[in-house]
């Protein structure tokens, strides 16, 4: 008999939400086809029945994601997350050396019709996109940052820190082969996590260091 996929570490939970750590390379939501049905919910749901998905990491990014166990829970996260209550903050290492120490990404994204599943940067026709940046370490060749986006569009982190020549080290979509083949992974981690309790009505603030 087949043993059951491995619920992903519970950072927190109570009867209204449950706040996980994603490892990489396991979807969010069921993809495509039979062998995309294996995803974060669907192995939240064999230990907490009706949890329903409320925001989206890639696949291969890993760190923290919450998911509501009720309607109403869900309605007032997903509420959160429109009106940008809701503070993140990702850690990543960007290949080469950022010559000043934080700014500001604005370029607007839109889906990339001839290559999906990539994204791309249109000023023109692309919904408004804003990350914030901050070194914290210079490496050889390589740069440890903290991002906070300020919008929540698809692979926004990738996409920007590509936008300006400093790709994510590991990115099978945006990275040359040199910045994929130099880890094993995407170097992307959900570090912090912060929002209301949609009962309590508390802050909650959850953190999970980078595995890398």
């Amino acid at each position: 008999m087949a043993q059951s996929p491995e619920v992903p570490p519970v950072i927190f939970a109570d009867n209204k939400l449950i706040v996980f750590e994603k490892p990489t390379s396991l979807l969010s939501v069921p993809g495509i086809g039979p062998e995309k049905a294996d995803c974060l919910v669907a192995r939240a749901q064999a230990d907490f029945p009706g949890a329903r998905i409320v925001h989206r990491l890639d696949r291969d990014t890993s760190g923290l994601i919450v998911l509501a166990r009720d309607a109403d829970t869900h309605r007032e996260l997903s509420r959160q997350f429109q009106d940008r209550e809701v503070e993140k903050t990702y850690e990543a290492i960007a290949g080469g050396i950022l010559a000043i120490d934080e700014g500001m990404i604005d370029a607007a994204i839109r889906k990339d019709m001839d290559n999906p599943p990539r994204q791309m940067i249109d000023d023109v026709q692309g919904r408004p996109s804003k990350t914030r940046w901050m070194v914290m370490e210079r490496g050889d060749d390589c740069t440890r940052i903290q991002l906070f986006p300020l919008t929540g569009r698809s692979h926004q982190l990738r996409l920007h820190l590509q936008s300006i020549g400093h790709p994510i080290l590991g990115d099978d979509l945006y990275a040359p082969d040199e910045m994929r083949a130099r880890v094993d992974r995407l170097m992307l981690h959900a570090t912090i996590l912060e929002f209301t309790h949609p009962s309590s009505g508390k802050r909650l603030i959850f953190e999970s260091p980078a595995p890398f």
